[in-house]
């Protein structure tokens, strides 16, 4: 099974960079991550936001795997706990259907993305940068991963 993070963002930090593989290479082949940075589109000129948005839509839907769960991440999405999370993973995992996490980027995500998705979740109700929101995600994936296998990451 394969976790799909696509990212609107692109030019991260090396601490980005870095925070994000240290969990992706910890994650075992049987639950992949795999990330794909999607290039935001240039806020200059005369677009105004929902044109910016549209843009960036149409490129999230040319990088979306056919057949995934498609989850939004969403400040205003609902809120999990990390065992929560881990049910869901086991979930998923049971069914073999593979998960395309969504991060939109600096003015979120369009209408349209939002309304495709099985699910929207928040990582926080505090608002995140884009890039910390991805290994964010990585480390709960990989969390929620060895809850599930009774591997000694997450202490209780």
């Amino acid at each position: 099974m394969k976790f799909h993070i696509l990212a609107v963002g692109n030019k991260m930090p090396d601490w980005i960079r870095e925070g994000y593989m240290e969990y992706c290479q910890r994650m075992p082949k049987e639950a992949e991550l795999l990330l794909v940075e999607i290039k935001p589109e240039k806020r200059v000129g005369s677009k105004n936001t929902r044109q910016l948005l549209q843009a960036e839509s149409e490129r999230i839907q040319t990088v979306l795997p056919s057949g995934c769960y498609i989850i939004v991440l969403d400040e205003s999405g609902k809120q999990v706990t990390t065992m929560k999370l881990a049910e869901m993973m086991d979930r998923w995992m049971e069914f073999g259907q593979d998960v395309a996490f969504i991060i939109g980027g600096a003015d979120g995500l369009h209408q349209d993305i939002k309304q495709m998705a099985h699910e929207k979740l928040a990582l926080s109700a505090m608002t995140l940068p884009h890039g910390l929101a991805r290994v964010l995600l990585a480390e709960q994936l990989y969390r929620a991963f060895s809850i599930n296998r009774n591997h000694p990451y997450h202490r209780a």
